[in-house]
């Protein structure tokens, strides 16, 4: 499952990739808002994350103005590694050696154009395991993740 969520800032973007999941058959779930009313960053990262870490096979895209406060709210959570990525070598390697659940992107940062490679790059690797499994388990250590 994919869960897709922003802020008021990250409206026009997620309409993007609202339109590119439907395009591509791909299941998800907006949690996202619709009006351009100011919300508060964090609470909209907490309700992704929090459907995340229920489904340890799920994703999560969060969008806002940078992409920075939604990357920042999210890695406050346990099981969640977030990553805010502006180009396709950043999404391959945030999945393949990071093994990133949640991505985050910034609508007033990227174009469309760049915005829906991003994400087809996320949603398509996986994580290599191998070496980086060790270093995914010290970010478990770290933030005391089960």
């Amino acid at each position: 499952m994919l869960f897709i969520a922003n802020d008021h800032a990250g409206i026009n973007l997620k309409y993007m990739i609202v339109e590119y999941c439907h395009r591509n058959n791909i299941i998800f779930e907006d949690l996202g808002v619709s009006l351009p009313e100011s919300v508060d960053y964090p609470d909209i990262a907490d309700i992704l994350c929090e459907k995340v870490k229920k489904d340890i096979k799920s994703r999560g895209i969060l969008i806002c103005g940078t992409g920075i406060g939604m990357s920042i709210a999210a890695n406050q959570h346990s099981n969640i590694r977030a990553a805010l990525c502006t180009d396709t070598f950043m999404a391959k390697f945030a999945r393949r050696h990071n093994n990133a659940n949640v991505l985050c992107l910034g609508e007033r940062v990227l174009g469309p154009g760049l915005a829906e490679a991003i994400v087809e790059v996320f949603l398509q690797e996986s994580f290599e395991g191998g070496r980086h499994s060790k270093r995914i388990e010290k970010l478990i250590t770290i933030k005391g993740e089960i």
